[in-house]
């Protein structure tokens, strides 16, 4: 991987802490940063971390998950098949927005005269606190303290709590705001001077055009509907003022505006108390009446309750979430902040993601134009999988949904089964590019590993019967299709694809594309032929849906079995495809760090033409289907592919901590560790700003788990096999396999593992097994160091 500049944040200006994230200082040179890293969310509603003032500002933005607008894709030149349909996120309303005026002088913090600041956001109780002391232009001394959440248990609901205490008497005017600034937001210009694809599209015509309207009291609601997508958009606000100051309130509306301001006339040290609740619905069907009167009821239940019961209600939520995901990791103090927030980032991406996808920024930005990815299936979902399993259930179900327009696809490729989209919102392909979009068929198998890795750990094959079945059986028939046997050897072969790396297009046998592909064929039979014993209920209904032929299932055993897998005997590697070896290396010395990523400066055919990877490929089916591989298989393709792999996607720095730690090579894992925890946090990719990248937290947790614990779930039985770092003290975290809940708790001292709720369960521990009983700790050495371990710490690896 080419080595990357980290921006840290200034320890001066965001100090360690292991439980939040602190600003001390308000800093214009970080307020993008900051911006992405204070972001607000749920999985539904998200709001990017801006200052209520709503001024300064780099990227205002509030999102609905799955809320689009829809465009078509302009081709230059049309093909047949090409994607029609381009979806975008919008950026809905914002309602975070509260001005303040104290004689009249606006709080504008990069002007104003600030003597006090502190920014808290606090993971453990999920709210962005700020309190700050403005001396204003006519010296009075204004303390201003605002704490913001975003609910987990409502998942509509979002509230502000701004107080105001001013030392002298004045007058005092605040302008609680809900803007729709994405139909008056201009186009946006190439950020220093270069198009990046991976940013979001703005529109030139409008998006939202407001349909209905209710206000009463200090209460605005306003609900819209799109002009292409035609889904409709509930937002309102309602406050409750508290004061011992006189005051009065006025209401204005327009299609892009609503405001309640407060006039109040503030007498010295008598504070003001105001609490802003804000509420989104949204819909693909019902009229925007039916949410403005959603909106209502919400509101009612929030000032029912009261701002304290959110707090509350957060608190206990992230008590629960924390007992089941929180990994303690004994090192340098930041590591452990870190580790904390990109878990947080998780929570916040996926708690009530409850009928759509993971964004690949979550709900912190606009980029990628909030289109779900294979990066939930392998990237997000283990975590999900191992700490809170509802979750992976609903998005399984959530890509059933897409199965119909699956189908449709895969016709209009000339394939049978179903063929998912690479990216999308609405189910439709919305990549226009086919090379590195369509052609991602693996996106099929990916989705089938992630049902397997759910049946694996929970052992619950419930869901094979409700939706996993089906898609089982439609992307083997994909496959089945896609692919053919060649008249020679005999073998199976799968051409015209794109594998994880998207540097390298369209290409013969893609190594992980056929072993995936593989284990997607074996594993649609094996789940046809139980359900056909076990429960022939299910069994006559998955024929009946699909039409399934005996001879099906037989194809797909035979297409498994026969499978090519590329070898190259003389290098003792798995080629990435039929022809990656044939093509010359990337000149990475003459390559100036400027002009990474690739993807930004070279016509794409130029990197086509060269060994030259943006993630990792080879390297990540040794992590996902490492039982296939021995050791030194892994090390030999480790070796080779790592000095070839740039690092230009976030979601390979990762993928590599796990390998370089299960081969022995320490320093590399650590190397990669470091870039994968500090993605964000440290801007390694250069466009935090855009928002957080979701599938590199959960790689995060994959290589504090996979890697440093060395845990593995192959076949259904939990394993591991320990590679805690020299400098690290203790590793420690929980998970929940099958019916039971395990302590894992790793030092250089000894291995320790509890079941602390649930069922016994036999494990296995450096190739040892070990039965856990409910209540006792079970202890054990550390295994004697590897020989591997201390191989030059991975100079071997590039």
């Amino acid at each position: 991987m080419i080595p990357r500049k980290l921006r840290l944040l200034p320890e001066h200006l965001y100090p360690s802490d292991e439980w939040s994230i602190i600003e001390t200082t308000f800093s214009p040179e970080w307020i993008g940063n900051a911006e992405t890293i204070f972001s607000l969310s749920n999985g539904f509603l998200g709001v990017r971390g801006l200052f209520e003032e709503g001024r300064p500002a780099v990227e205002e933005a509030t999102f609905c998950n799955g809320f689009h607008e829809t465009w078509d894709i302009v081709h230059a030149e049309e093909a047949y098949g090409f994607a029609r349909t381009g979806q975008t996120i919008v950026n809905v309303p914002d309602t975070s927005i509260i001005k303040l005026y104290v004689d009249d002088e606006p709080l504008y913090l990069p002007t104003a005269r600030i003597t006090e600041y502190r920014r808290t956001l606090d993971f453990r109780d999920g709210v962005l606190r700020r309190q700050m002391n403005w001396s204003s232009p006519a010296g009075k001394q204004v303390t201003v303290t605002s704490s913001r959440l975003i609910s987990f248990d409502y998942r509509h609901v979002g509230a502000i709590k701004y107080e105001v205490c001013i030392d002298s008497d004045a007058p005092v005017v605040i302008s609680s705001q809900m803007l729709n600034r994405q139909d008056s937001r201009p186009t946006d210009e190439p950020r220093n001077g270069n198009s990046d694809p991976r940013r979001a599209r703005t529109f030139s015509q409008r998006v939202l055009n407001a349909r209905e309207h209710a206000e009463q009291d200090q209460r605005i609601i306003t609900g819209y509907r799109t002009t292409n997508s035609r889904m409709t958009l509930g937002v309102g606000i309602d406050h409750v003022i508290e004061t011992d100051n006189d005051w009065e309130s006025q209401l204005s509306w327009t299609e892009d505006l609503g405001k309640v301001v407060y006039t109040i006339e503030a007498r010295a040290d008598v504070p003001i108390s105001l609490v802003k609740y804000f509420t989104y619905h949204t819909s693909r069907s019902v009229p925007s009446v039916e949410l403005v009167d959603r909106c209502n009821r919400t509101l009612d239940r929030c000032v029912r309750h009261g701002y304290e019961d959110l707090e509350q209600r957060q608190r206990a939520f992230l008590d629960d979430f924390w007992s089941r995901a929180d990994v303690v990791v004994e090192a340098e103090p930041r590591v452990q902040q870190a580790v904390r927030w990109n878990i947080f980032q998780l929570c916040q991406a996926s708690a009530r993601a409850e009928t759509t996808g993971i964004p690949a920024k979550g709900l912190t930005g606009q980029a990628y134009e909030g289109h779900y990815f294979w990066d939930t299936e392998i990237y997000v979902a283990p975590f999900l999988t191992y700490t809170d399993s509802r979750i992976t259930r609903n998005l399984l179900r959530f890509r059933h949904s897409m199965l119909a327009l699956a189908r449709e696809r895969a016709r209009v490729l000339s394939e049978d089964g179903a063929l998912f989209p690479w990216r999308t919102i609405n189910g439709e392909e919305a990549s226009s590019y086919y090379a590195a979009g369509t052609a991602q068929y693996h996106i099929d198998a990916d989705i089938a590993y992630a049902i397997k890795r759910y049946v694996d750990v929970r052992g619950d094959r419930n869901i094979l019967a409700e939706v996993g079945a089906e898609i089982l059986v439609e992307t083997a028939r994909l496959w089945s299709g896609l692919g053919f046997f060649s008249p020679e050897g005999g073998e199976f072969h799968i051409h015209g694809v794109t594998g994880p790396d998207e540097y390298t297009t369209v290409v013969n046998d893609n190594t992980f594309t056929n072993l995936m592909a593989r284990v997607n064929l074996r594993f649609a039979a094996e789940v046809v032929r139980w359900l056909e014993k076990e429960n022939p209920r299910a069994y006559s209904h998955l024929k009946h849906t699909t039409n399934l032929e005996p001879d099906e299932v037989r194809r797909w055993e035979r297409s498994a079995n026969a499978m090519y897998v590329p070898y190259d005997e003389e290098r003792g590697i798995h080629p990435q495809d039929a022809n990656f070896l044939e093509k010359e290396v990337w000149d990475f010395n003459n390559t100036p760090k400027e002009q990474f990523p690739l993807l930004l400066h070279y016509h794409p055919l130029v990197i086509y033409r060269h060994q030259v990877i943006k993630q990792a490929d080879v390297v990540l089916a040794m992590v996902l289907l490492g039982d296939e591989f021995s050791l030194e298989q892994k090390r030999r393709n480790f070796d080779y592919y790592d000095p070839l792999t740039t690092g230009d996607s976030s979601l390979s720095a990762c993928v590599q901590s796990i390998l370089a730690a299960e081969v022995g090579y320490e320093q590399k894992a650590l190397e990669y560790f470091q870039y994968a925890l500090l993605m964000d946090l440290a801007d390694v990719a250069g466009n935090v700003i855009d928002g957080v990248h979701i599938a590199s937290t959960g790689g995060v947790w994959m290589a504090l788990t996979y890697g440093f614990a060395g845990m593995r779930d192959f076949g259904g039985q939990l394993a591991f096999d320990p590679r805690l770092p020299q400098a690290w003290k203790r590793l420690r975290f929980p998970v929940r396999f099958h019916e039971s809940r395990v302590m894992v708790d790793l030092s250089h001292e000894q291995l320790a593992f509890e079941v602390f709720e649930g069922d016994p369960l036999t494990i296995t521990v450096c190739g040892q097994r070990v039965n856990l009983q409910p209540g006792k700790k079970e202890t054990l050495p550390p295994p004697e160091s590897r020989g591997d371990r201390e191989q030059n710490s991975g100079t071997e690896a590039g």
